[in-house]
């Protein structure tokens, strides 16, 4: 049965700590770094918003909630976590994930969920991670499938969004035998990319 602890993982100039209070200021402007709280299929908070979605974070039940750090620089660029933890089937989710709009499309989407995968199959000994994303998120489902997870299908009228209506999540996993597979992708792919 897994067992999620607080952990700082690092990898690739990428490095991710447990979430916390003093990352207040540096999520504020990882956020408004492209104004990400004005996209309605994400859950960026707006930089006023940011203590309250820390303390959100911290106090939800079944998530362990990450910090994106430039391990070079200090900065913040974002936020991910494990959350929906079911320990009685080896069972994680990876999401709530985000990044400065400077650091999209670069190595540390990548970074992180190597680091986040890795953790999960070959520290803790998940059977399966989970990712989900709001289905009009074209982008996000296109990162989860060039990860190389599988799509599980779609919950209707799953979730609420920032502006009041209600979404549709689409539901990818990842099994514990086509990690080893996905692992070789995935540092193939920032290899090519090295120094982006």
């Amino acid at each position: 049965m897994i067992r999620v602890d607080p952990v700082t993982l690092e990898f690739n100039g990428v490095r991710l700590e447990p979430l916390a209070p003093h990352h207040h200021a540096g999520l504020a402007a990882a956020a408004a770094d492209g104004e990400l709280w004005n996209l309605r299929i994400t859950s960026v908070p707006a930089p006023h918003e940011t203590e309250d979605y820390i303390r959100t974070a911290l106090d939800t039940a079944n998530r362990q909630a990450f910090a994106v750090i430039d391990a070079g620089s200090g900065a913040v660029m974002g936020s991910t976590s494990y959350h929906d933890i079911v320990p009685g089937v080896d069972r994680v989710e990876i999401g709530y994930t985000w990044y400065a709009r400077s650091r999209q499309r670069s190595h540390v989407n990548t970074s992180c969920k190597l680091l986040l995968l890795s953790h999960a199959f070959d520290t803790l000994g998940c059977a399966v991670v989970g990712l989900r994303t709001d289905n009009f998120n074209h982008a996000s489902q296109a990162a989860i499938e060039r990860l190389g997870a599988k799509k599980d299908g779609v919950i209707r009228h799953h979730a609420p969004r920032r502006d009041g209506t209600v979404r549709d999540t689409v539901m990818y996993s990842i099994l514990r035998g086509e990690w080893p597979e996905i692992k070789s992708q995935l540092h193939y792919r920032l290899s090519r990319h090295a120094g982006d």
